[in-house]
């Protein structure tokens, strides 16, 4: 297959080296590095398989059809309004998940901090954990360091702290 050109919109039924068989339209082909790229399929819509395949390993293909560009600008559509909900709704994430990691903390206080996430909810305030909105755990993150709060709340939460220490020992001394 080396230095063959591939017309872009061509349809192909494709068998590799290595045992796929698909159907694909060219995209694109750089003869540089002799790489196809290839929706997959047959039909169109919003979401499509793509692939990049190395023209060497195409070990026979057979033409289909010759169809029209598929990066023809006139007939792309694109949903900018679902696209930015979308870029949005990674944005809040990531900026949610950002806020879940401690800045100038150890890795022992992240890791009680995720503990302490999975059954209440906590956040950071600077390098105390802040747990339900009135529990206080500073520095170095013992029972002793809880303040604040309701004395069942900060019960629960030295409870927890207490249980996460032991199984991180637990774990520390079984490595």
């Amino acid at each position: 297959m080396e230095g063959e050109e591939f017309a872009v919109g061509c349809l192909l039924s494709i068998k590799t080296t290595l045992g796929d068989e698909f159907e694909g339209q060219i995209i694109s082909y750089d003869r540089l590095s002799n790489i196809l790229l290839l929706q997959e399929g047959l039909e169109s819509g919003p979401r499509r398989n793509i692939r990049l395949l190395k023209a060497n390993y195409i070990k026979e293909f057979s033409l289909l059809r010759q169809d029209e560009d598929p990066l023809d600008v006139k007939k792309c559509f694109l949903d900018l309004t679902s696209l930015q909900a979308r870029e949005d709704s990674a944005v809040r994430q990531a900026e949610a998940d950002s806020e879940r990691f401690g800045v100038g903390v150890t890795s022992e206080a992240q890791n009680l901090f995720d503990a302490l996430s999975k059954t209440l909810p906590v956040r950071w305030d600077k390098t105390s954990i802040v747990v339900m909105n009135e529990v206080r755990v500073s520095s170095p993150y013992l029972p002793e360091c809880v303040s604040g709060g309701t004395p069942a709340a900060n019960e629960r939460v030295k409870k927890v702290l207490e249980l996460e220490r032991k199984r991180m020992q637990t774990r520390g001394t079984s490595q």
